[in-house]
């Protein structure tokens, strides 16, 4: 075959539509699979971030979870407290200033100590109570003074011993000074009467977190 013959062959497929199908099909396919592995490269960078993302907002809950633990429940942890502060204030408060005098006079008499003098003063009124302090001088033999002391950190009314100081000894008799609080409540301390306690007699103790545990020397707590 002449050249001529074989250059007119190639000039007639080139410009033959099939030919050029072909060519552009061919194209589109190099585009569709270049396409389809940058798309794929993409997918693939996307999910590894959406994963980070997403262990990290477990990460995040997981930490808040742990944060707001305690708080599980606190409503009613708080209801039951003010129950309990509520009951306690029913059972223990005495309910005004003359209760407090018979009751201390009671137990004087069941223990056989002598009152040789009693104080009653009241402090600043509180929220929820004000405390009244006792300043007493008692005499006795020691476990009658003894007796005395547990019998005050033992009763229904809530009594909170502050100090005690001996101021004597005689014949078997001991002196002694002792220092108490019990509460009343705003309204009836106002209705005692009673003087305001000097400041420097007033404590920071309230019964609200104290159960009386301060006991006096060869004595049990409640």
């Amino acid at each position: 075959m002449s050249n001529e013959r074989k250059v007119s062959l190639w000039r007639e497929r080139l410009t033959s539509p099939l030919t050029w199908h072909y060519a552009g099909f061919v194209v589109l396919l190099l585009v569709t699979i270049g396409l389809g592995v940058r798309l794929g490269m993409d997918w693939a960078i996307t999910d590894s971030h959406a994963s980070e993302i997403q262990a990290d907002k477990q990460v995040q809950l997981k930490a808040l979870q742990l944060e707001t633990a305690p708080l599980h429940g606190l409503d009613k942890r708080v209801n039951r407290t003010r129950d309990e502060m509520r009951a306690f204030y029913d059972k223990r408060i005495p309910p005004n200033y003359s209760s407090i005098a018979s009751r201390v006079g009671e137990l004087q008499v069941q223990s056989g100590v002598r009152l040789t003098r009693i104080q009653y003063t009241q402090g600043a009124p509180g929220a929820d109570l004000t405390e009244i302090s006792m300043d007493a001088g008692i005499s006795g033999e020691y476990p009658q003074i003894m007796k005395f002391i547990n019998s005050l950190e033992r009763d229904q009314t809530f009594f909170l011993i502050r100090a005690m100081s001996l101021t004597g000894e005689q014949g078997g008799l001991v002196n002694l000074r002792l220092r108490l609080s019990t509460w009343l409540r705003p309204a009836d301390a106002a209705a005692s009467g009673l003087p305001a306690t000097p400041k420097e007699d007033q404590g920071p103790v309230s019964p609200a977190n104290s159960e009386a545990d301060v006991a006096a020397p060869g004595t049990e707590g409640r």
